[in-house]
């Protein structure tokens, strides 16, 4: 997928994060908005675990001196390029310990990309570091690839190799590619239950999996792991607390992807990830957290989110955070056939109308000041799809694009955390995209954690306008356990909102092939999440064609 309208970082094919351009990333402080934090709060947030003036000539670690097995959370790919694909791994001998078990030593690890799986032939190879400061994660810009091409990769650090990764990079530019098949999942709360959803995942055939959101949850979980409900293996008490720390979010991805399945699905696709709101704190907005806190000390804590997401996740050296900043929008492309604009609708947003929750829309809640992605990128949206040359035009987000009644009635209550409470948000993005002709606009939905099917309508309120695009939810992985075909409210839902044409409340993912006629969506869903091994099975199929927006059931 090549990136439009944004730099390359300037490093070689076997970058790591410890070049110039991340070590003065790390040292920059986020001045706009850091200068409005008060001393304590910064040296809470900046002092401890960031490079300083001369922190890169840390003592080295030989890597012969690891006893324990170092590669506990897998490997990861992702944003794949048509010439390049970051690789991703984390060392930690003990990942339920604050530093992993390495303390404060830098690592040097081994890494090489093969065109097979015996790693025979191997086109790549390089050293990165693997620094405290960043949690002992390494990434590696892997460039120099063939475009379209399927690659394995691995890494090694002493005596001890990692698990094996598949990845691949996108189409070269202008290549009148046939088709693509995606994945989208959202909302994985491990408390919830067992990962079955991703152990089906990571088997599927697809060429790249889209994360929309709440990839951790920051709620305690105890010493049974919730709906797990261990009882051979007690989970320590450093998970049993809400995470506001830099340490609190390290140990929570640790937790993560020590579960085999996520491992599964991550080393078996490369991913394209982003944010929605539990990464951080549970419907914030902005520099607003749920219970009115001090906001200076809130971004205190949204830089510990951030900068732990990034050293836990596949994303590159620019998108490290900058205090509590972090550019984690941007725009991907698959050959002619599909641009993706992927969305960050928390770190811009203004804060919800009337108290959050549900609402009958209003005064406060329409104020066209109003936004969800922040001025500069809804201008960055709309004037991509102004320049788009793609057949599908691809929108990953996080909460519900389309409009979703709660009541039959006609002061009905909407969603004031989803685009329902950004009325006038969503009327630019509309207006924008039938001005700029954004052909076949599909919006992926995380969230909610059921599986729903829009039609976009160019004005909800009128059944008869035209309909301008797609929108599909993807459910949940774990969120809200194990759920049930039809919901409690889903007559309710299907009679208010004539534009909804699926609605189910299990947990799965949808998986959508695009093609140069039309784009099919499969919702893959499971029957339980709080024992493990269900079975995964279709519960519907839509097509949408090109040039012919509105679904149909397959």
């Amino acid at each position: 997928m090549a990136p439009s309208g944004r730099p390359r970082p300037p490093s070689a094919h076997d970058s790591a994060p410890h070049g110039t351009e991340l070590r003065a990333a790390a040292r920059h402080l986020a001045r706009r908005r850091f200068l409005t934090v008060t001393a304590a709060a910064a040296a809470l947030a900046f002092t401890t675990g960031l490079p300083a003036r001369g922190a890169f000539a840390a003592p080295e670690l030989p890597a012969a001196r690891i006893t324990h097995a170092p590669f506990t959370l897998g490997v990861a790919s992702g944003d794949p390029l048509p010439d390049s694909v970051l690789i991703w791994t984390r060392l930690a001998p003990a990942p339920f310990e604050a530093d992993g078990g390495l303390g404060r030593q830098r690592v040097e690890v081994s890494w090489e990309v093969a065109l097979d799986e015996s790693f025979a032939v191997v086109v790549r190879r390089g050293t990165a570091l693997a620094l405290p400061e960043y949690g002992h994660s390494v990434r590696v810009d892997v460039r120099g690839l063939a475009p379209g091409g399927r690659y394995h990769y691995r890494f090694r650090a002493g005596a001890w190799t990692s698990p094996a990764g598949r990845t691949r990079t996108a189409p070269g530019p202008g290549s009148e590619t046939t088709s693509l098949r995606l994945a989208a999942v959202a909302c994985q709360a491990y408390h919830d239950g067992y990962y079955t959803v991703h152990r089906h995942l990571a088997r599927e055939d697809v060429d790249v999996v889209f994360h929309l959101g709440d990839y951790l949850y920051e709620h305690p979980v105890d010493s049974a792991g919730g709906a797990r409900g261990y009882t051979d293996v007690a989970l320590p008490d450093v998970f049993d607390r809400e995470t506001t720390t830099l340490t609190d979010y390290r140990l929570r991805h640790a937790l993560y992807k020590s579960d085999p399945d996520l491992r599964a699905v991550h080393a078996a696709h490369p991913f394209v990830v982003t944010w929605d709101d539990h990464e951080t704190e549970n419907n914030y907005a902005g520099a607003a957290d749920e219970n009115g806190s001090d906001p200076e000390q809130f971004l205190v804590r949204r830089a510990a989110a951030y900068r732990a997401y990034w050293e836990n996740q596949p994303l590159r050296a620019d998108r490290l955070p900058r205090g509590p900043d972090a550019r984690l929008y941007r725009r991907l492309h698959w050959g002619t056939l599909a641009q993706f604009d992927v969305l960050d609708t928390r770190q811009y947003r203004s804060d919800q109308a009337y108290g959050d929750g549900l609402h009958v829309p209003g005064p406060e809640s329409d104020d066209p000041a109003r936004t969800l992605t922040g001025d500069a990128q809804e201008r960055w949206l709309i004037d991509g799809w102004a320049a788009s040359t793609a057949l599908w035009n691809v929108m990953p987000q996080q909460v519900c694009f389309s409009q979703r009644k709660f009541d039959v009635s006609d002061r009905a209550r909407l969603s004031m955390d989803a685009w329902d409470g950004y009325r006038a948000g969503r009327g630019r993005l509309v207006a924008g995209a039938k001005a700029a002709g954004a052909a076949n606009w599909l919006v992926l939905t995380g969230d909610v954690h059921v599986g729903y099917a829009f039609d976009i309508k160019e004005d909800f309120d009128d059944p008869a306008s035209a309909t301008l695009g797609t929108e599909l939810t993807c459910t949940s992985v774990t969120s809200g356990r194990d759920g049930t075909e039809r919901p409690a409210n889903w007559d309710t839902f299907m009679r208010a909102n004539p534009h909804l044409r699926f609605h189910d409340g299990r947990r799965g993912f949808v998986r959508v092939e695009l093609g140069r006629a039309n784009a099919r969506a499969d919702f893959r869903v499971v029957p339980a999440v709080t024992t493990p091994g269900a079975p995964v099975s279709t519960a519907a199929s839509f097509v949408t064609e090109a040039g012919s927006p509105g679904l149909r059931p397959v």
